[in-house]
């Protein structure tokens, strides 16, 4: 499903005075003020996105589908779909998929197949409100306030609580995710942006060089450009089109530049990627998937080492009364905790050396 970021879904008389009446630049700017969340939120493209919703059974996935409450009373459609084997579900990533700004959650089933059947993904993902068959209207502050609902779901679920939470989202929802993660970061193990941007009103000069002297009326603001500096411990995968007609790939390098993370940042920018098939181009999932192996899942291991080895320097500081042997005995275990930690920090230097 594409993406059309400032799709022109106005009404027609809008539409009209804009293109057809040489109508000024502060007349327009009112105008598109006034209509800006249906020009960035195009909900009804393409046609029946309201109305018709692709099932995931449709791709020989089982699910459940859960209508989520938000603190406002909106009523999400959403889908969850958990690995078949318990344990496997349990040991497996949890991806937390937000799409782009048209159509629904329904168009980007292929995607999930693939994160799910492939790469063994458990997927949680929502249309957004005012797409699909989610009730209510789309902005900044309801997309936000949508996420945090799933997300909440997601860690009270009997299966995904127990598992490693990555956030995942294309375009627009490239912002919903790095704000999802800059506001809960404790709660998540990844983050994974494709073709997303700065900010709106920094991407406007792009969508709408008549406007780029008007982008303060921009009251949309996603501001990923701060939001990720907040993002202080997780790994990040950006992934952008070098060839992105929508959103200049500068803003995708520069957020990778901003990051502040002490993890790890990978940055892959696709050769032939435009802004809606960067998704299709060559080893696109061979590095999601090389991603969530080396940098979730071996860098989550490698963390529980860590903390192991805290807790057993702890223990043997608070033990005064421990007897030799037992002494003997504990830094034999940190022994083995550590030899098994350099271990799994030796792979991950090894995978980091070469190229996914």
């Amino acid at each position: 499903m594409g993406d059309t970021l400032f799709s022109f879904s106005l009404p027609s008389w809008v539409v009209y005075c804009l293109t057809m009446t040489g109508m000024t630049g502060v007349a327009a700017s009112v105008l598109l003020y006034m209509y800006q969340c249906d020009l960035i939120y195009p909900s009804n493209y393409p046609t029946d996105s309201r109305t018709e919703v692709a099932k995931p059974s449709d791709f020989d996935m089982k699910y459940v589908q859960e209508t989520l409450t938000t603190k406002d009373n909106v009523k999400l459609h959403s889908y969850i779909i958990v690995l078949e084997n318990e344990e496997e579900a349990k040991k497996s990533p949890t991806i937390l998929y937000f799409h782009a700004n048209a159509g629904n959650m329904g168009h980007r089933l292929p995607i999930a197949k693939i994160l799910h059947k492939k790469y063994h993904c458990n997927i949680a993902m929502l249309s957004y409100r005012g797409y699909g068959y989610s009730e209510g209207k789309p902005s900044e502050k309801g997309l936000r306030i949508d996420a945090q609902t799933l997300l909440e779901y997601v860690k009270i679920h009997p299966i995904l609580q127990h598992t490693r939470l990555v956030a995942y989202g294309q375009s627009i929802g490239g912002a919903v995710a790095i704000d999802l993660v800059s506001r809960n970061e404790d709660a998540f193990s990844g983050l994974m942006i494709e073709n997303t941007f700065l900010s709106l009103p920094k991407l406007i000069p792009s969508v709408i060089p008549m406007l780029r002297h008007f982008t303060f009326l921009c009251h949309q603001h996603w501001p990923s450009e701060s939001s990720i500096g907040l993002i202080v411990k997780t790994p990040i995968l950006f992934l952008a089109g070098k060839h992105d007609e929508l959103i200049p790939p500068l803003h995708m390098t520069t957020l990778c530049a901003l990051s502040g993370t002490r993890s790890t940042k990978d940055f892959h920018l696709f050769e032939n990627g435009t802004h809606n098939d960067t998704c299709m181009q060559p080893r696109y999932f061979s590095i999601m998937g090389e991603y969530l192996r080396r940098r979730v899942e071996l860098q989550d291991t490698a963390d529980e080492f860590r903390d192991d080895l805290i807790g057993t320097q702890k223990d043997f500081a608070s033990d005064d009364e421990a007897s030799a042997s037992s002494i003997r005995s504990g830094h034999q275990i940190k022994g083995i905790i550590v030899e098994k930690r350099e271990m799994v920090y030796r792979e991950i230097r090894k995978m980091d050396s070469k190229d996914i």
